[in-house]
């Protein structure tokens, strides 16, 4: 039980992360733009969300990667939106998936790189 939910916390925590994320995408849609330029702004603001997507479902078959990439996610996030500089709201926005990222790195070894 206990490595079961070792196993989906850090799933979970990467998802709901994600979507916390692609909600700040919906100013976009307004009522006096087109619906191209609005996709296309919906678009353009979660292409960080689709990046972090593509590294979770790299997480989800090789544990350790995916939690080294998560890692380098959220530090190079941080350093991009200056979190070390005066910004801590991009710390509280990048912490879940350093986060989830070492619970990766955690159920890796503690399952021995073996999936269940």
């Amino acid at each position: 039980m206990k490595n079961n939910l070792l196993y989906w916390i850090p799933r979970v925590l990467a998802i709901i992360a994600i979507l916390f994320m692609m909600i700040f995408s919906m100013d976009c849609f307004g009522e006096y733009t087109s619906l191209g330029k609005q996709l296309t702004c919906f678009v353009m603001h979660n292409i960080p969300a689709f990046i972090i997507v593509i590294i979770l479902i790299i997480a989800w078959k090789r544990e350790f990667a995916g939690g080294i990439l998560f890692i380098l996610c959220a530090i190079g996030g941080s350093f991009y939106f200056r979190g070390f500089a005066g910004n801590p709201g991009v710390l509280i926005i990048m912490a879940p998936f350093m986060f989830a990222g070492i619970l990766f790195i955690i159920h890796d070894a503690l399952s021995g790189g073996k999936q269940n």
